[in-house]
């Protein structure tokens, strides 16, 4: 996987523009990670920081289950159920610092609700893994 960098465009995003993936691979889809403990019960009620925290926790461990970490994530879909661009912002932070250095393309939606009561931060992933496709 080859992650690009565009310097046409702004440098201002904290990701890459566009990424990669020769074969062979092994694509991974994951659902959207949700903010849920083991029990089922939203985490953070009222707080997309403590919500996304969960997600990026509940994301990392659905790519293990399917062989894959988050430096083999080529593409996420951040859902943040506010309006404020603050709320967006903040979750987003979450979500950067759980990468690293590592910066796939990602794209940030403010949404009008989620799937689950007091649910405001919701991340969905694309991986590529190498070796046995």
């Amino acid at each position: 996987m080859n992650l690009i960098r565009v310097p046409a465009l702004s440098d201002a995003a904290e990701y890459a523009y566009a990424a990669t993936v020769e074969p062979p691979a092994r694509l991974v889809y994951t659902a959207g990670a949700c903010p849920l403990d083991a029990d089922g019960r939203t985490v953070s009620p009222g707080d997309p920081v403590g919500q996304a925290r969960q997600v990026m926790a509940n994301l990392e461990t659905a790519l293990a289950a399917a062989g894959a970490r988050l430096t083999d994530v080529v593409k996420t879909t951040v859902y943040v159920a506010s309006s404020r661009q603050e709320d967006l912002v903040a979750a987003w932070e979450v979500v950067r610092d759980a990468f690293g250095d590592y910066d796939p393309p990602s794209t940030l939606l403010g949404v009008a609700v989620l799937g689950y009561s007091d649910q405001l931060v919701e991340v969905e992933a694309v991986a590529a893994v190498r070796g046995e496709v």
